[in-house]
């Protein structure tokens, strides 16, 4: 039996899908996560303990601990766990990426140069340390501007500002993200020491799930976002599968993506990416390593060669190239796909949300997951990481896939209790 090592920092929705696949085809699924490793197996998942934080002697101590059950694929979940899985399959001799592609595909300003170097469409940018005088570099910006973390995802800490006024107070709550967020004090990176200024890029956003195959880009998918992405903040909330986009536009926009990902030495694997697209090209905002994230892969299913009228998931499909196989007979399905990343409202306590069973009714909806606890505090973007939960619709079209996730959203009402500032 072939055994596929996985890397995640959750063990969430998609870590079950791949158990599930990996009984489908008839592999054992290994598993490492970053934990604690003086806790005796906590979620008894059987997980091996790992640092993501620490590349170079993770990869030292995970290589010893897989010597007598050596992996015959690799996959990540998650951006953290890109560099390591990198480093393992360079170690192994199984296909991936170079470990300095994955560190590119992580660190914004350092995609952005190689962009640049590559000519592709690339906006206005610069460094700037989170040491640096706000109201100093407020007098270069390019505006409007937009301010971000260079090793952050899901677009947190991401701003748009419009003048000097609006970059100083940017500045500072972004300098304040980053020295108080977990993920960046476990990480020490110097990354994580700085932001990216770049010139704002109009225009129309898209998502594309994609497979390299030694040097070779395939797309799975590309997402139109119907809601404008414009700031100052740049919450996603809707991804509708297939593009409305003609398609002399969609081949433009894999041209790019496959261009991006050869500029940063990405080389075999899952691709997630960002682009946006105006009247003077596609603008790639970034090539990430590996997979679309948590509940979203839900939205995709994929008909098999063979052509059974039972789709796959996502993760049969990563699985089995992880595996080596030919995956470029599997196609997306035929149905359009939405799901819809509900939006926090605004910071507080989460006490309960109602009408689901209505919104569960909506046409064209086939699930909802409230994914927010209750009596957890709620905090949006820019500072916050996660969603009230996810609307998940199939319809004959992409209008009707939208519609019924916008229409299912609308039934729900959610109770959250917003905090009141303590006087003085």
């Amino acid at each position: 039996m072939k055994r596929v090592l996985l890397l995640a920092t959750t063990t969430g929705y998609q870590i079950r899908s791949f158990g599930e696949a990996a009984r489908a085809v008839g592999a054992s699924l290994m598993f490492a996560s970053d934990r604690c490793d003086q806790l005796d197996d906590p979620w008894a998942d059987h997980a091996i303990p790992v640092r993501f934080s620490d590349d170079a002697r993770t990869a030292d101590g995970l290589l010893a601990a897989l010597a007598d059950k050596r992996p015959d694929g690799l996959i990540a979940v998650g951006d953290r766990p890109t560099v390591l899985l990198a480093q393992l399959s360079s170690a192994l001799g199984l296909p991936g990426n170079p470990p300095e592609a994955a560190v590119r595909s992580r660190n914004k300003l350092e995609a952005r140069a190689a962009f640049r170097r590559a000519g592709l469409p690339t906006p206005e940018f610069v460094a700037a340390s989170l040491n640096d005088d706000a109201e100093t570099l407020a007098a270069a910006a390019p505006y409007p501007a937009v301010l971000k973390p260079l090793a952050l995802s899901g677009s947190r800490g991401v701003i748009r500002v419009n003048d000097p006024r609006d970059f100083v107070i940017a500045f500072n709550r972004v300098r304040t993200l980053m020295l108080a967020s977990v993920d960046i004090r476990m990480e020490r990176d110097v990354a994580h020491d700085a932001l990216l200024i770049e010139s704002f890029v109009p225009g129309v956003e898209f998502a594309i799930e994609g497979l390299l195959t030694q040097g070779v880009f395939e797309p799975l998918a590309i997402f139109d976002k119907p809601d404008p992405l414009d700031g100052p903040f740049f919450e996603e909330t809707i991804y509708v599968t297939p593009s409305r986009q003609p398609a002399t536009e969609q081949q433009r926009i894999v041209a790019a993506v496959a261009d991006a990902a050869r500029a940063l030495g990405l080389h075999h694997g899952p691709i997630h990416a960002e682009c946006r697209v105006n009247e003077d090209g596609v603008y790639v905002l970034e090539v990430a390593a590996r997979p679309i994230g948590g509940l979203c892969s839900k939205s995709l299913r994929f008909v098999p060669p063979d052509g059974p009228t039972a789709t796959v998931t996502l993760e049969e499909v990563l699985l089995r190239h992880a595996l080596g196989e030919d995956v470029g007979g599997f196609r997306r399905e035929t149905r359009a796909s939405a799901v819809m990343m509900i939006p926090i409202p605004g910071r507080g306590v989460f006490r309960g949300v109602h009408g689901v069973e209505e919104a569960s009714r909506v046409d064209g909806v086939d699930g909802i997951q409230i994914t927010a606890k209750r009596d957890a505090l709620l905090i949006p973007l820019p500072e916050g990481r996660s969603y009230l939960g996810f609307i998940f619709a199939r319809a004959g079209d992409p209008v009707g896939a939208e519609r019924a996730v916008r229409n299912a959203h609308a039934q729900l009402r959610f109770d959250v209790e917003r905090e009141v500032p303590l006087a003085g």
